[in-house]
């Protein structure tokens, strides 16, 4: 507990004061955006600093709102026996709000169209749903698409790092969810609170995990393949046939699986984003008005093995199939 408020400490006044000069000297960064666009129209016609500089400054703006508000939420449900229960549901309402929030601003300065097919699928939990990690971006659409669009609440595995984020940090650590310390030794303890996450699921919740890791690169995507034909050569082969997505690990699933008995599967696939892994992705216009294409599609427990094994080549056999989704000639965007 201790680390957690000397991290935030740090990161609450960092971020705030960071948010109180950009949209204090907005109009200053505004005329070196359009300057830079200027400078950059001949190979860049899509004005992508001043579009970036929007969603910074939206982005600042809604970690400091989310993170007032996440205070008076707690402030509110002070008292009472069924305190926790308010403060998980209000904090749930804000954590959707706060990504749809974001979404609609990144839909609106990129311009991108979004089309989901399968959702219908999603009720009724408990749902375990595996996500391929392409961009920064795609981090915001299973709770607007999920959350936000078909009530059920998420439990998510992520990163460590991403504590950085004071809303996330604050919300995150509300609610029931695991951040990873991936340079852990003891990978049987990290491995061990994925699966009681899993546990005690209701008809409305569903975990989720990105079984790749990481955000999706040719540079990762070969140290992932050379780790893979270490320790599972005869799962290497079948990584060979990925051109689109990085080959899934196996334990965060498996634990997930392990810690929800019961609970079907949706593999939630996406395209549209590849290619923009990290900010300065963004920096050459090509994202901006894109069509992002989601597919679902759910897997009944029967249907999974229980060893093993062959859990491990269930999901590479669904990877295959959500690479495919990803490379298909209709993924193109003009």
């Amino acid at each position: 507990m201790q680390r957690v408020w000397t991290r935030r400490a740090i990161t609450v006044p960092l971020v705030a004061l960071v948010c109180l000069l950009a949209w204090a000297l907005a109009p200053l960064w505004l005329a070196m955006a359009l300057l830079v666009d200027l400078a950059r129209a001949r190979r860049v016609r899509r004005a992508m600093a001043t579009r970036l500089l929007g969603f910074a400054l939206v982005y600042l703006a809604a970690e400091v709102l989310g993170l007032a508000v996440l205070v008076l939420v707690w402030l509110l449900a002070l008292g009472g026996r069924d305190r926790v229960e308010r403060l998980v549901t209000w904090t749930y309402a804000v954590q959707r709000r706060w990504a749809h929030a974001l979404f609609v601003a990144a839909r609106a300065l990129l311009s991108l169209r979004f089309e989901i097919e399968g959702d219908e699928l999603l009720a009724p939990g408990p749902l375990l749903v595996l996500v391929n990690h392409a961009s920064l971006l795609d981090t915001l659409l299973p709770t607007v698409f999920i959350t936000h669009a078909r009530g059920i609440r998420l439990r998510f595995v992520l990163k460590r790092e991403l504590l950085v984020s004071p809303c996330l940090d604050v919300a995150g650590l509300r609610l029931p969810n695991v951040f990873v310390d991936r340079s852990a030794t003891q990978t049987a303890v990290e491995l061990g609170k994925i699966r009681r996450l899993a546990e005690g699921l209701g008809p409305s919740e569903g975990v989720l995990i990105y079984p790749e890791g990481t955000r999706a690169t040719p540079a990762k995507k070969a140290r992932a393949l050379a780790a893979l034909g270490t320790a599972e050569p005869r799962l290497r082969a079948l990584a060979d046939s990925f051109a689109h997505v990085m080959p899934p690990r196996i334990g965060g699933t498996v634990a997930l699986l392990d810690g929800a008995p019961d609970a079907d599967v949706v593999l939630f696939a996406h395209r549209g984003l590849e290619g923009f892994a990290r900010f300065a992705d963004f920096l050459d216009g090509s994202l901006v008005g894109r069509t992002v294409r989601m597919r679902l599609w759910r897997v009944p427990r029967a249907e999974i093995p229980s060893d093993r094994d062959e859990r491990a080549r269930w999901l590479f056999a669904q990877w295959a199939a959500l690479d495919r989704f990803v490379g298909s000639a209709a993924a193109s965007n003009g």
